[in-house]
């Protein structure tokens, strides 16, 4: 249980364009507000999923002894059993807490908003609001921190301490970033999908916190054969602009690009082809999320840069009165 933290003083920074360790540690107070767990609104998206790894308890193998007078024959390990000629049973203690790893984007595509605040912030506030609230459910929380150079892992623990050494991480990537960010290649989705894989997670829980704009139909079909085992949940993060191109760009004649092609918004005709083609690629995603989430009938999470992502997160999830 995570006891109640003095925040730091904040920094004397713009909070639409970035966040510091002081608002992430304040959004504690935020935490009790939503759950993750059973206890919800009979109206919540998640309600009546008490049987589901995302929100309830399993059973974890402890040992292979000896069948005694008493036990349930129903964990007879059969196996073991024909090759000793005893009985042998298998025997298993109750799960008291959850696995849940928050994947966080704070890439150079996050750095962006024709709104209210970047979505690298939007991402931000939403970790460290999830970080507290399974802090105060006593489950063990863990890190995997997407800057434009690097991967921050931090494994899954039940301390206040690491959740707040990780939150300072987040608030320093998400501070690095600027018009100028160009990612490495070694911090690609691709790579977020390998880095994962290699922690072999079984019955745990991925919040995956992003724009998802590197996630192709191979890493979505990865994405479901761990949904069988585990529950992912998405969070997709997006501004109005990255949907759809307004008709007066035309005569402002913009020119775009994505830091190697430009394309010169000068006519009707430009915007509007431009235009659909957003519309296209964001629907097609937002498609593909959608059936990821319904594997397990969890929520697909759609939050944009208007400012009340913290508010459309606690109603996506459930709200507590």
């Amino acid at each position: 249980m995570a006891r109640p933290t003095i925040a730091p003083r904040s920094q004397d920074l713009d909070p639409r364009l970035y966040c510091d360790y002081a608002r992430l540690v304040r959004l504690q107070s935020q935490a009790m507000s939503f759950s993750l767990l059973p206890h919800l609104k009979a109206g919540s998206v998640l309600s009546g999923r008490h049987q589901s790894r995302f929100r309830g308890r399993g059973l974890n193998f402890e040992e292979l002894r000896h069948y005694q007078q008493g036990d349930d024959i129903r964990n007879l390990d059969w196996k073991v059993t024909l090759r000793t000629g005893k009985p042998h049973v298998r025997s298993y203690t109750e799960e008291k807490d959850r696995n849940v790893i928050l994947c966080v984007d704070q890439r150079s595509t996050m750095f962006f908003s024709s709104t209210s605040v970047m979505k690298s912030v939007v991402a931000a506030d939403i970790a460290a609001m999830c970080a507290w609230r399974i802090l105060k459910d006593g489950d063990r929380v863990g890190f995997l921190i997407a800057d434009s150079q690097r991967l921050h892992i931090s494994p899954s623990q039940r301390t206040q301490h690491e959740v707040l050494r990780q939150l300072r991480v987040l608030s320093q990537a998400n501070q690095a970033l600027n018009v100028r960010s160009q990612d490495s290649e070694h911090v690609s989705f691709s790579h977020w999908l390998t880095q994962l894989g290699r922690m072999c997670l079984k019955q745990s829980t991925l919040v995956i916190i992003s724009d998802w704009h590197d996630c192709d139909e191979a890493m979505l079909e990865q994405l479901k054969q761990w949904q069988q085992h585990n529950d992912v949940l998405a969070v997709q993060i997006s501004d109005p602009l990255e949907q759809a191109l307004p008709s007066f760009l035309a005569k402002a004649n913009w020119v775009i690009g994505d830091g190697q092609y430009q394309m010169n918004l000068d006519s009707q005709a430009k915007v509007e082809q431009a235009s659909e083609y957003l519309t296209a690629q964001a629907d097609l995603q937002r498609d593909a999320l959608r059936r990821l989430m319904a594997m397990k009938r969890l929520p697909y999470i759609a939050l944009d840069t208007s400012g009340d992502h913290l508010n459309r997160f606690r109603q996506a999830v459930g709200e507590r009165g």
